[in-house]
C-alpha cells in the first residue's frame, strides 16, 4: 500500500516510449497485451504499487502512477515486455507531477497523436484505466484526474475543430489506397449528408469503382478493426470485404451490421490467397501472416495497423507486395491537418481551464482530514443540548435538516480555507457558525 508521501503530486509519474523517438518494429517490442497488463498488475503491489495504468497503443507505450522514482515503474513496464529495458531505459522518457498530468491531458485530446487530433485514443484510455480500476488500481487522485481528462477532450470535440474531418490512422488507410490505386483524392466533404456515403462526382465513381473490383480481407475486428471496415464502407463504397477474427462471433455481428463477408481463421490462408488488398489489425504479440501466405500469389497491397507487426518481414519485402505500417500512414498529408491546426490554441487554451481546476480540487483535498474533524465535531454538538439547548427548536433547517445544515457549513469552510489558508481561524468560525 502508499504511504501518505506517495500519494503527494509530487510522485504522479509517466514513464513511456512513442512514436517521435521509435518505430513501429521498436515499439511492437515494448506494446502490451492483455495477459501482459494482468501480468504487471499481479506484479505491481510487491514494488509498493498500488496506483496506476497502462497505455498500450500503436503509437505509444506508458505506465502512469505513483512511485518513488520512475525507474520502479520503467522496470515494472519493461519487466512484462519483450524488449530489453536498457533499450528502453535508452529511448524513453518520463516526467512527473504537473508535467506528467499536462502530458496526459495532451494525449487524450489528440495534440500529442502521431496524426494531429486522432480521437481514438482517448477510448483506448478508456479501456486502460477500466481494466487497472476492476483489479483495484485506480485511487481517488487518478480517477479524479480521468474524469478531468474526459471533460477536457469532450470540451475539445465540441468547441474545437481539433478532429475536424476524418484524419486516424484507420482512415490514414483509406487515403493510401486511394492513391495506390491512383484515384482522386476523395475528402470527407464529398459525401452526401443523408446517406454517408460518397457522393456522385466525375472523380468519386472512378476511386469507388477501381476499389470496389478488388477483394479486401481484413484480420482482426477490435476497435481499429471495425472503424477502418466502416470507413471503407463510407468513403470507398465498397462492400466486397470479408472479416476474419480469432473469435468467429465477433466477425460474423459486425459483418452482418455492414452487410459483409466473414470467415474463420482456419479459411485465413485461401482468403489470403485471392485478396487484393490485406488489412491487418490484430493484437497478436507476434507476426500472424507469413511468406507462405502471400508469396506467388499476385499483387498485393498490404497494410499493417498493429504493433507489433503482426506481418512477418520475409512477407513484407516479397516481390509484389506493397507493404505499408503505421509509421508509413502517418505520413500522408491532407487539408485537414491543416485546418486541425489552426485549431490548436483553442485546445491547450481548455487544457489549461481544466488543470487548473484539477489542482484547485487536489489543493483542497489537504484539507480533507481538518474538515472532517469539523464535521465530526458539528455532529456532537447537534446531540449535546447542554450546547444548542433550544437552538434546535428556534432553527427549522437544524432542526428538520441537520446534515444538511451542517454540509453547508462544511463548504463555507472549504472554500475560505482555499482562498486564506487558515485552517486553524476558520476551524473555529465554523463552530461558531453553527451554534449561533
Amino acid at each position: 500500500m502508499h504511504n501518505k508521501d506517495r500519494q503527494k503530486i509530487e510522485h504522479f509519474w509517466v514513464v513511456g516510449i512513442n512514436y517521435k523517438k521509435t518505430d513501429a518494429s521498436v515499439r511492437g517490442l515494448f506494446a502490451v497485451n492483455e495477459g501482459q497488463y494482468n501480468q504487471l498488475l499481479a506484479l505491481a503491489p510487491a514494488q509498493g504499487l498500488k496506483d496506476l495504468f497502462v497505455l498500450s497503443t500503436c503509437n505509444r507505450t506508458e505506465i502512469y502512477g505513483f512511485s518513488e522514482n520512475a525507474g520502479v515503474l520503467m522496470n515494472l513496464l519493461a519487466g512484462v515486455c519483450a524488449g530489453d529495458i536498457h533499450e528502453f531505459e535508452r529511448i524513453s522518457y518520463s516526467k512527473n507531477s504537473g508535467a506528467a498530468i499536462e502530458h496526459l491531458f495532451n494525449v487524450a485530446s489528440g495534440l500529442d497523436s502521431q496524426i494531429l487530433g486522432d480521437y481514438e485514443i482517448l477510448g483506448q484510455i478508456k479501456n486502460a484505466v477500466k481494466t487497472a480500476k476492476a483489479a483495484g488500481f485506480v485511487g481517488p487522485f487518478t480517477e479524479r484526474l480521468i474524469n478531468s481528462v474526459l471533460q477536457a477532450s469532450k470540451a475539445i470535440k465540441t468547441h474545437t475543430a481539433l478532429s475536424g474531418g476524418t484524419v486516424s490512422t484507420s482512415f490514414a488507410a483509406i487515403q493510401y489506397i486511394r492513391e495506390y490505386f491512383e484515384g482522386p483524392s476523395v475528402t470527407p466533404d464529398m459525401r452526401c449528408p443523408a446517406t454517408k456515403h460518397i457522393m456522385t462526382t466525375d472523380a468519386a465513381p472512378a476511386v469507388a469503382k477501381a476499389v470496389e473490383e478488388k477483394k479486401i480481407v481484413v484480420l482482426g475486428t477490435g476497435k481499429i478493426g471495425r472503424t477502418t471496415c466502416r470507413n471503407l464502407v463510407d468513403y470507398l463504397d465498397t462492400r466486397n470485404i470479408t472479416l476474419i477474427n480469432r473469435t468467429g462471433e465477433t466477425a460474423a455481428a459486425i459483418a452482418k451490421e455492414l452487410h459483409l463477408k466473414y470467415a474463420l481463421m482456419e479459411a485465413m490462408d485461401g482468403e489470403l490467397r485471392d485478396a487484393d488488398i490485406v488489412i491487418v489489425s490484430t493484437s497478436a504479440s507476434e507476426p500472424i501472416v507469413f511468406k507462405e501466405h502471400i508469396e506467388n500469389r499476385g499483387k498485393k497491397l498490404v497494410i499493417d495497423l498493429s504493433v507489433p507487426c503482426n506481418v512477418d518481414k520475409a512477407a513484407q519485402q516479397l516481390p509484389g507486395i506493397t507493404y505499408v505500417d503505421v509509421d508509413m500512414l502517418s505520413k500522408i498529408k491532407d487539408e485537414t491537418l491543416q485546418k486541425r491546426m489552426a485549431e490548436v490554441p483553442k485546445a491547450v487554451s481548455i487544457i489549461e481551464e481544466h488543470i487548473a481546476e484539477f489542482m484547485a480540487w487536489y489543493e483542497l483535498r489537504k484539507y480533507v482530514p481538518v474538515l472532517k474533524a469539523v464535521k465530526t465535531k458539528l455532529k456532537a454538538i447537534y446531540i449535546d443540548p447542554a450546547i444548542l439547548g433550544n437552538r434546535k427548536s428556534e432553527d427549522a433547517e437544524l432542526a428538520e435538516k441537520p446534515d444538511e445544515k451542517i454540509q453547508k457549513v462544511i463548504n463555507s469552510l472549504a472554500i475560505k480555507m482555499r482562498q486564506d489558508n487558515a485552517p486553524g481561524c476558520h476551524y473555529i468560525e465554523a463552530i461558531n457558525e453553527f451554534i449561533a
